[in-house]
């Protein structure tokens, strides 16, 4: 896969998060610990490179819940694609995310 993007810990970290279910950015910052200064712009990044899709929740699910509208976000093919190259690069990042590790 031709580099879309550039690799770096905390982008494979936001990938990795996505793929483990944590869909929008503050969930997103609670699984890795990143700030939101770093989560946001790889979120929005990535998906400008087509590497996530994200949609917008409805705002009355969110007026309801009493908080703003969350952006959620899920791998694109080429996203799942990108993860080989992630687990290439950073072979234990998987174990971040394994039940019982925080």
């Amino acid at each position: 896969m031709g580099r879309l993007f550039s690799l770096t810990y905390p982008t494979a970290v936001v990938l990795m998060a996505i793929r483990h279910g944590h869909r929008y950015g503050f969930d997103v910052m609670d699984a890795t610990g990143l700030p939101d200064g770093t989560v946001y712009p790889i979120l929005r990044r990535l998906e400008r490179r087509g590497v996530l899709e994200g949609v917008w929740e409805d705002e009355e699910i969110a007026r309801a819940d009493q908080r703003p509208a969350r952006r959620y976000y899920r791998l694109t093919a080429v996203g799942e694609e990108a993860l080989g190259d992630v687990l290439e690069r950073f072979p234990t990042i998987g174990r971040l995310f394994e039940p019982g590790t925080a």
